[in-house]
Formats: structure tokens, C-alpha cells, sequence
């Protein structure tokens, strides 16, 4: 019996949302999956598939699960696979997707943002067969002739040719020579992983382009580069990320997700249905064609992508609940997954929600307050300081905003 499905079930799986931009470039890497396949199939050798993620915080939003949800394919065709945490290419950060630099991270940040990228990764790949690297264990190694040797198979015009780069240029913006060596690094960790195939999203193309460059250029066989589509964050528009603010968190509650996913942009829905969920194609065409003939509400179709997302990441009993907490929510009501906080002495509300871990520091909680964004049992606090909350064997409610709600039960 042989060890892996037949090549062309797994060429329909895999090759399933993957876009370039560019037919040429696009059927090209789909010969080259196709052979390499083929070779995995015949020898019973599992191909080496890898997607590196920067930890520019310490969460995972909805579209790191784009390529996760990819490898995760890879991992159920029977691939090995590689989560590769960019510890050392984060101190530099993407310019992929930035019209500007970047700020720059210490390795100690970027370690420290990576304790829970693993764990949060482990919702969508199998943990026992997922191999954990951090790329700071090799780069941070290259000395400055290495370095070099890099850079000479690269020219300045291929870099300044890139959107972003060609946009910072026309308007006169500085770029700076650092942002330069991301790709560099990015392309020196397929040589390291010595990888078959890497995934990421159509902005990160050069980059994968750059380490089929350095893999040739080491006497390897260059890379297998697999692109998909940007998912777009809350706003509708631009790229999500934490740093902009508008993210789904996997981690978040279910019902603060649910909330997000109800109120995205009508025209985000098939974006979403498309790279999110686990929805077949043809069911996502015809929920778009109804909504474009007025059958269903687009509101509708975003209540079921909300359970249908939910429900992947949490369950679907905690899909269902966060339909009626989200409701809840809305009406200013304690959704029924809200943490708890047991009040064992008397403090004021700015030390209960810095020691809740409700906000980061005292100054977030007092600006909060001076915002009027803080409401105890549903009035607005003016006082962090002297509304002092002392164990008088009731719950209270503490809400920041329209999701964050805190239990404050006393002691007993």
C-alpha cells in the first residue's frame, strides 16, 4: 500500500488557493510540486515543507492560520513539516507588506514574543508531527564575510524593483540598507531547513524567489515557493496585523471573535470564507451568489462564518455559546466565558485591573478611566483612585470598552 495519496489528489488539495499573480511563475511551481510529489511518492519519502512566522507580538491572528492551515494539508497528506519562529529575522521585522521601516526588536523581544506562538500553533497543526525551529540559532552565526557572500548574488536593482521598496523610493522616503537583508536571512533559512517547499503570502514572493536563488547558487535544488492571498483585517482594507489594530486573535474569547467576524465589511466575506474556513469552494460560491441575488442577508452569511470560524478554534458548543454571548456583549451584558477575578483585600480599580491582568500597567487602566472607556456594574468610572472595591460577598462586573468584562467576586 503506498505511503502517501495519489499525486493528483494531492495536487487538487494542495494547489487549492494558491495565487502568484503571475501565470508563468505559477505554472511553473505547479510542475515542480507536481515532480517533486511524484518523487515523494514513488520513494516513500515525505517532502520537507516550511512557513516562518516573526514574532512582532505574542499572538497569532486569523491570518497566520492562512499558511497554517496549508501546512497542516501538507501534514495530513503524510509531509514532514517545519514551524519555523523568525527569533533572529524578527529583529530586523518584514518589509514586505510596510510602506516605511520597521522598528527594530531585540533578540531577547523576539524571544520572549515567541513563548506562545507553538502552543497557539498547535490549534491548527499536529504537535507530535511538527518539528519547532528558531532561526536566530544559525544567523546569529554568519559573520560579516558570510554576510557578503549573500549579498553578491543579488542585485540593488532587483531590490529597488519590489512595490513597496519602488513606492518609499518614487516619494523620496529613506530604505534603509538593513531591510535589505531580510530576504537574504529569509533565503539562508531554506538552505538551513533544506526544504522542499515553503509557503507564505503573495508579498512574500521575493523573498521565497530569494532562497531558490541561494539554494542554487549552494548546489541544492531550489525550493518548491507556494503563495496565497493576504487576509484583510477588520477594517476591510489593509493586511491584518496586531500593530494596525485591526486582528482576530486565536487566543481571544470566543465571543469577542464572533463579535469581530459579525461586524467585518459585507464585501470580506468570501476573502474570509475563502482562506479561514473549512468550507468546500463550491459552497462558498453559492452563499456568495445568494447574497449578490438579495436571498440572504450579508448579515447572515457573516453570523455563519462567525460559528464556522469560532468553531475551529474552540469548539462548536463554544461556537453556539458565543452566538448568545455575542448578543450579550452587545447589549452591554457579561458575556458567560468573561474571567474571574477573586478580591481577597481592599483596591482601587486601578490596581485591580492591572493586578487582573485586564490591562498591561496602571497608566493603561488611568487612561482608560480619563477616556471613559471603564464601567463598574454598568456606570461609568471618573475615579480609578478612589473607587475602591472591597469584598462585600457580591459580583461585580468590570467592563472596559464594548468586550472586555471582568468578575469580581470577593473572598469567602
Amino acid at each position: 500500500m503506498a505511503k502517501f495519496p495519489a499525486v493528483d489528489e494531492q495536487m487538487a488539495i494542495l494547489m487549492r488557493g494558491v495565487e502568484f499573480g503571475d501565470k508563468q511563475t505559477r505554472a511553473n511551481m505547479e510542475k515542480e510540486l507536481r515532480i517533486r510529489l511524484q518523487e515523494s511518492y514513488q520513494n516513500e519519502r515525505p517532502l520537507r515543507v516550511y512557513c516562518g512566522f516573526d514574532p512582532t507580538s505574542s499572538d497569532l491572528h486569523l491570518g497566520h492560520t492562512v499558511p497554517l492551515r496549508k501546512l497542516r494539508q501538507f501534514q495530513d497528506l503524510g509531509h514532514e513539516v517545519i514551524f519555523l519562529i523568525g527569533t533572529f529575522t524578527g529583529t530586523i521585522g518584514d518589509p514586505s507588506d510596510k510602506e516605511s521601516a520597521r522598528a527594530r526588536q531585540t533578540l531577547q523581544e523576539t524571544m520572549e514574543k515567541a513563548r506562545g506562538f507553538t502552543q497557539q500553533a498547535q490549534r491548527v497543526l499536529l504537535r507530535e508531527k511538527t518539528l519547532v525551529e528558531f532561526n536566530h540559532s544559525w544567523l546569529e552565526k554568519l559573520n560579516f564575510g558570510d554576510v557578503i557572500q549573500l549579498a553578491s548574488h543579488f542585485t540593488v536593482q532587483q531590490f529597488l524593483t519590489r512595490d513597496n521598496f519602488s513606492k518609499r523610493h518614487a516619494k523620496g522616503e529613506p530604505i534603509w540598507l538593513h531591510e535589505f537583508f531580510y530576504a537574504l536571512m529569509q533565503g539562508y533559512d531554506a538552505i538551513m531547513l533544506n526544504t522542499d517547499v515553503q509557503i507564505g503570502g503573495t508579498d512574500q514572493l521575493f523573498n521565497l524567489m530569494a532562497g531558490r536563488t541561494l539554494m542554487n547558487a549552494h548546489g541544492m535544488r531550489p525550493q518548491v515557493a507556494l503563495t496565497f492571498p493576504i487576509l484583510v483585517g477588520t477594517d476591510g482594507h489593509r493586511r491584518m496585523s496586531k500593530s494596525t489594530g485591526n486582528h482576530i486573535g486565536i487566543d481571544e474569547p470566543p465571543a469577542v471573535i464572533f463579535t469581530k467576524v459579525v461586524n467585518l465589511p459585507d464585501h470580506t466575506f468570501r476573502n474570509f470564507a475563502e482562506l479561514v474556513t473549512r468550507w468546500r469552494q463550491e459552497q462558498i460560491d453559492q452563499m456568495v451568489a445568494r447574497i449578490d441575488a438579495g436571498e440572504m442577508k450579508p448579515q447572515a452569511a457573516k453570523r455563519a462564518l462567525a460559528r464556522e470560524i469560532v468553531s475551529i478554534f474552540h469548539g462548536d458548543q463554544a461556537a453556539e455559546q458565543a452566538a448568545v454571548d455575542a448578543v450579550r456583549m452587545h447589549e452591554g451584558a457579561v458575556p458567560s466565558d468573561a474571567p474571574q477575578y477573586t478580591l481577597s483585600q481592599e483596591m482601587n480599580l486601578l490596581e485591580l485591573m492591572s493586578a487582573s491582568g485586564l490591562v498591561r500597567s496602571k497608566g493603561e487602566a488611568r487612561r482608560l478611566i480619563q477616556q471613559g472607556g471603564v464601567r463598574l456594574n454598568g456606570e461609568t468610572v471618573t475615579d480609578g483612585v478612589q473607587t475602591l472595591v472591597a469584598p462585600n460577598g457580591e459580583e461585580r462586573v468590570l467592563q472596559i470598552g464594548k468586550k472586555r468584562f471582568l468578575r469580581v467576586i470577593s473572598a469567602q
